[in-house]
């Protein structure tokens, strides 16, 4: 038998891996062949989880807590499944659904099987993701229906402003001087200007 590893992945720092490490732990995965990263689960452009997959080999075991924490993407967790167990020969136990246990059934069966759960868990995991996306922009839609408003607030006009807006349009000065006496990039510099204009 080769080496044990287990993978984790939150999406946020502010997410806590304290379950997921404690799972590995209780099956005796040493820290140091546990791989995390901080990172969504859309693709699997993960720095921890590459690396890891540079170490696996053959009868290495991998586990994870749940197939969402490999990936939330459907075709690319099929896809690094297929890779892991078919071409590198690892096999993979996820934990919190022990019909996705690659050292068992390797009969015909047991591999058909796996693959409809794999398949339906993948799916699962994406369509999960595709709901917190519409979930997050109803929230958005919501709170901007609300008067709440996003991003940064718009920089104040300088006390100067008039003044150079009067230089520029009388092309006493340029575009660049302009924004530049103000103290703003050009296209900010133009779009207040722009504003200003409409509101005269």
């Amino acid at each position: 038998m080769g080496d044990v590893y287990g993978y984790i992945r939150v999406s946020s720092r502010d997410q806590n891996d304290d379950r997921q490490i404690i799972a590995l732990q209780k099956m005796n995965v040493s820290a140091k062949n546990i791989f995390i990263d901080i990172q969504s689960g859309k693709n699997f452009e993960r720095p921890s989880y590459k690396h890891m997959v540079q170490q696996l080999k053959k009868d290495d075991l991998l586990y994870i807590k749940s197939i969402d924490r490999l990936g939330r993407n459907y075709e690319e967790v099929l896809e690094q499944w297929r890779v892991l167990t078919k071409e590198k020969g690892v096999d993979i136990v996820v934990l919190d659904m022990p019909l996705l246990d690659t050292r068992r059934g390797k009969d015909l069966m047991g591999t058909f099987l796996s693959d409809i759960v794999l398949q339906v868990l993948s799916f699962v995991a994406e369509n999960e993701r595709t709901n917190i996306r519409q979930r997050q922009a109803e929230g958005i839609a919501a709170a901007k229906a609300r008067g709440v408003k996003f991003g940064r607030p718009p920089l104040p006009y300088p006390d100067n402003f008039n003044e150079i807006h009067s230089n520029w349009r009388n092309k006493k000065i340029t575009l660049r001087q302009a924004a530049n006496a103000c103290g703003m990039p050009i296209g900010t510099f133009y779009d207040k200007a722009r504003k200003l204009e409409n509101s005269v």
